[in-house]
Parts: C-alpha cells; structure tokens; sequence
C-alpha cells in the first residue's frame, strides 16, 4: 500500500460485535455504515385457474414426481440442491480478466482467511464479485497471509490480509489483524467506489488501497475467481 492513503478512501468502520466501536479520526470524513440489505422477495403469483379439477391434478403430478426424486437423493444431495451450484462466471469475472496471471498454493491458514473473506463479504451483504476484489487484492497485499509488524520489512506500519495502517487510520493493529474487520474495512470503501461493480478487480482495489503499483492487482483476479466460487457456497 502506498504510504500516503488519501482520506477519502479511508473508510470509518462500524464495530461488529467483536470488538469496540472506533472511530477514524479523519476530519469531515463519514462513510455509509450498516449492511446493505438483501434483495426483497417477490411474491408469486397463483397459477391461473389454479382452483379448476385439471389444475389440481396436474399440480398433484409435479408434487408426486418431486416426492418421488426426492426419496431418491441422500440428506447430503438435498443439501447440495437448496445450496445450489457454484457462483457462475459471469457473476464473478464480469468482464473477463486482464494480463498475465499469476497462482500460488494455498496453505490451510491462507485457505480459512479466503473463508473468512467471503464470510465477512457475505455479512455485509454484497455478492460474490465484491469477494473476488477482496480475496485479488488481500493475495497482492499479503499473499492471504495475515500479517502482524515485520520490522524493518514492514512498509511503515502495514498490517493485516490487506496491508491496512493504524497510523492511516484503517484501526488498531488488533483490529487490522482481525479477518472480518479488515474485510469490511475494505469492503466500506469499496463501496464508495462509483460504479466498483463494472470496474476491472485492478481499477476496484486501486480506489480503495491507493498502492504504488496500481495494476499488480490484475494478475491474481483468476485465481481469486476460482477460490470464490468453491467458498462461497460453504460458507
């Protein structure tokens, strides 16, 4: 992360119930809080002339047909069912991905921060392509590795899945050393992105990490599609 953040890119982050509420400290800064609500359910129709003798009986059918498959299938392949398949592509690569890319293998630690990722993703409500940003840039940041104070590597007092500063603002270094809390202040300032969702993973991340090599975030957006579509459904 470069060492300046421009204050309108830091994000004031709302305490979860794991730790105290704090705030940035940037004057005349106020990002929007709270989870962005799910999507409202539409009510369904009734079939037309669902009330007719040949409306119930074919209705009647497609029950006994379904109570039929469904005697079929293991608790685990119903599971599977009401969890559905993976995130398409389209959903997570909207527009393709840019340059060389690059793959690394996972440790299991690496693995449970992409878990956590998605989780705290999920938690404030955005989709599976706003995982993709997050679980690209923490594998630039940090290689999904949640890194303390390294000394006199550190670049200044970077810390965390992305690399976050307490002296920026992002928190405290326990804070920033918490999977969900540096996910959803990554994920606050995303928000404040316009139009972050059509944006390339290395345009999205950029705005929010205000890094020194703003295109190296490019090269992970692969691999960081893959991870979320075999996480999101599990997590």
């Amino acid at each position: 992360m470069n060492k300046t953040l421009f204050s309108r890119w830091l994000p004031a982050v709302e305490q979860t119930s794991l730790v105290r509420r704090t705030a940035l400290g940037v004057a005349g800064l106020a990002f929007v809080g709270g989870a962005v609500a799910g999507p409202a359910v539409a009510a369904q129709a009734a079939p037309e002339h669902a009330g007719s003798p040949v409306s119930q009986s074919v209705l009647q059918a497609d029950k006994d047909h379904k109570d039929k498959s469904d005697k079929g299938k293991s608790d685990k392949d119903k599971g599977k069912d009401r969890k559905g398949g993976k995130p398409s592509r389209d959903k997570l690569v909207p527009h393709g991905v840019r340059g060389e890319q690059s793959r690394i293998p996972l440790s299991g630690e690496q693995s449970e921060n992409v878990k956590a990722i998605v989780k705290a993703t999920k938690k404030a409500g955005l989709d599976e392509r706003a995982a993709v940003i997050a679980v690209g840039t923490s594998l630039q940041e940090s290689k999904l590795e949640n890194l303390g104070h390294l000394g006199d590597r550190n670049d200044h007092d970077s810390q965390g899945l992305f690399q976050q500063r307490p002296s920026s603002g992002w928190g405290t270094p326990e804070q920033i050393t918490d999977p969900e809390y540096s996910t959803t202040a990554f994920l606050k300032g995303l928000r404040q992105v316009d139009g972050w969702h059509d944006l390339p993973l290395t345009a999205a991340a950029q705005k929010v990490q205000v890094s020194a090599y703003p295109d190296a975030y490019a090269q992970w957006e692969d691999q960081a599609a893959d991870l979320v579509a075999n996480t999101w459904n599990n997590s």
